[in-house]
């Protein structure tokens, strides 16, 4: 497979094989599995809402000042780290960081970063040879401030910032190379530097020469001629020339040549100028394809140490997302997690990150999650806009901050290491798939029950409400006691089916928990609070009236729910069509091929199956003839 990698690469892009600089095996182990269901439900990089990454996870964690620790900050959000001791590691880089008494390193840092630029950029576009000289003079200036950066580390006494700074290749000497070989000039354009490659610096020279020598020829055919009005110019036409005014006609020597009237007079060249204009030419080319030489020199040096530079442009990135992260948890008041192998998840006063920052100064309530150990499976109920959605992607985003290496918001929070984060969150179909809500509904469900693992976190929010009630809250229930007695996966599991609250009673690891609501006046408050035990009801038809439903229709609901639960009040069975009970009607809708195969279920007998299995129950010796050939043309009729 790598070898194939090469080829592929060295057959349609070979300017980027010297950024290979070796090849690694990924463990399954290794990250985090997130499928895309997950990162979509808990809004990583995309928010539902906004359709881009405001209003995401990146959007409150980006405060990265270069391009490339933004890309680094988008990966460690997409790759959670399963490996303890290297987030332990993360963790004390983001803690140095974020140290109050380390204001003016982080000051430091952010204005060295800021300088560095886009380091990985830069050395992609060397090694592919599209490197012109302003690249070099901004890969130059890059490389002049990581002694800062080094310096920044080392001030701040930290063991985890040293560590960092001892890893970070300087990068002297194609420092030295490239300052050596290109410079800004006086005008501030980036040229080749003159001693670094002789051939072109003889090539300028003698431009420079010839130019001298037009700059001069003005005044030298003044005195020549006599004439003081007497121009040299040039234009990307006629090239360089002489212009004599009408009155001074009588003076032109005889050796000028015409070249062009126009109203002011003529316009002359002579045999000198237009050998100094074809010297000129020609050197603007030799020199431009001399710079060539000597950029294609510098960038075979620079390539060669490209694995130097990849990597340290991979250390700053990572460094910027870090402080990123550092920046985030100081004005934010978060809190570092502590990890360990086990299956406890205990988060005291977790807070939604996204929700909070969205709150412009509003209070968030808090709210404390245990699971693991006897209890692994917490059934939350409550009312609709109650925050049970925001409570469950609140603790999958916990649990994820804290395994790439963040602090998290909470008041204090102890996570077992998790190997895949499952979650089945929200309503949506997909039409040109051909599957319905409830089919998209299932198919993720049935994901996370074949893929998830004791080690695993499994997030799942009104399993089955798309459905009527009664298979509904069945397979909620056969859900929730897969996770329990199978998978034995850390699960959140919010449902409006409070039948299921029952199953805290008989199973051993599960537990209710309710989002807290009060009746008032009519009125429904909701306090956003988890506590323990069970929901008494839903408060649909409260939240209802406060989506703008019309009171009469609100008033409606509210009697028919009263009748409903009367005492032997009996709901209203549907309309059946007397066709159903027809055993003719039946047969000839069961005859028919409307429904599509289904992967996972037993494919429905064919048409030729039918027949044969019609032609083995007839009983050919009670058969008059015409009953046979009435029976043929009927069979024909169904084909």
């Amino acid at each position: 497979a790598g070898g194939a990698v090469i080829a592929y690469l060295a057959r349609t892009n070979p300017a980027l094989l010297p950024l290979l600089t070796g090849l690694r095996t990924e463990t399954p182990g290794r990250w985090v599995s997130l499928d895309a269901a997950t990162r979509r439900n808990l809004e990583l990089t995309r928010s539902f809402g906004t359709g881009g990454s405001r209003g995401s996870l990146l959007a409150v964690l980006d405060r990265t000042c270069t391009a490339m620790g933004a890309r680094a900050l988008r990966r460690l959000i997409g790759q959670p780290s399963c490996d303890l001791s290297e987030l332990r590691r993360r963790q004390g880089v983001v803690a140095a960081l974020a140290d109050p008494e380390r204001l003016l390193t982080r000051a430091a840092l952010l204005t060295a970063l800021t300088s560095v630029g886009d380091l990985e950029r830069l050395t992609s576009r060397v090694t592919q040879g599209l490197a012109g000289a302003r690249d070099y003079l901004a890969l130059g200036s890059a490389l002049r401030v990581l002694p800062d950066v080094v310096a920044a580390l080392r001030s701040g006494d930290q063991p985890a910032l040293a560590e960092l700074a001892a890893d970070l290749d300087p990068c002297f000497d194609l420092l030295d190379l490239i300052e050596t070989a290109v410079e800004e000039d006086d005008a501030g354009s980036a040229r080749v530097r003159p001693g670094f490659w002789p051939a072109l610096d003889a090539a300028e020279a003698g431009a420079a020469e010839t130019r001298r020598w037009l700059a001069g020829l003005e005044r030298c055919e003044r005195e020549r001629t006599g004439i003081r009005s007497l121009k040299v110019g040039f234009n990307k036409v006629f090239g360089y020339y002489i212009e004599v005014t009408r009155p001074n006609l009588s003076h032109v020597p005889p050796d000028y040549v015409r070249k062009q009237t126009i109203a002011t007079g003529e316009r002359y060249v002579t045999t000198p100028l237009k050998e100094a204009e074809a010297r000129v030419l020609a050197a603007d080319e030799e020199i431009a394809g001399l710079e060539r030489e000597a950029l294609i020199r510098l960038s075979a040096a620079v390539t060669a140490a490209a694995a130097r530079l990849s990597a340290t442009a991979g250390r700053l990135a990572r460094l910027d997302a870090q402080l990123s992260l550092a920046e985030v948890a100081m004005r934010s008041d978060w809190i570092r997690p502590v990890l360990e192998e086990g299956d406890v998840l205990e988060i005291v006063g977790g807070r939604h990150p996204v929700v909070e920052a969205t709150l412009a100064g509003e209070a968030f309530i808090p709210n404390d999650c245990r699971l693991g150990g006897d209890a692994r499976v917490l059934v939350v109920t409550g009312p609709n806009m109650g925050g049970k959605s925001t409570y469950l992607r609140q603790v999958a985003l916990i649990v994820l901050l804290a395994q790439i290496g963040s602090f998290v918001p909470a008041g204090a929070a102890r996570i077992g290491l998790v190997d895949r984060i499952f979650t089945r969150i929200g309503a949506h179909d997909d039409l040109a798939g051909g599957a319905s809500t409830f089919m998209v509904e299932m198919v993720e469900t049935a994901t996370i029950l074949h893929q998830a693992t004791a080690r695993s976190l499994v997030i799942l929010d009104e399993v089955g409400r798309g459905t009527s009630t009664d298979d509904g809250l069945a397979i909620a229930r056969a859900v929730l006691e897969d996770l329990h007695d199978r998978v034995g996966a850390r699960a959140l599991f919010a449902t409006h089916y409070l039948e299921l609250t029952a199953l805290a009673a008989a199973l051993p690891g599960a537990a209710n928990a309710h989002v807290a609501a009060l009746e008032e006046d009519g009125r429904v408050i909701f306090l956003y609070a988890v506590r323990p035990g069970p929901a008494d009801r839903a408060y649909g038809i409260h939240v209802a009236r406060l989506a703008g439903l019309p009171p009469w229709v609100a008033d409606r609901a509210e009697a028919v729910l009263e009748a409903y639960g009367a005492e032997g009040a009996a709901r209203p069975a549907a309309p059946v069509d007397d066709r159903v009970l027809d055993t003719r009607f039946v047969a000839e809708v069961a005859d028919v091929d409307y429904q599509l195969a289904l992967d996972g279920f037993p494919a429905r007998s064919g048409r030729a199956e039918r027949l044969a299995r019609n032609l083995r129950e007839l009983d050919l010796g009670s058969m008059t003839p015409r009953e046979a050939i009435d029976w043929l043309f009927e069979q024909q009729g169904r084909l």
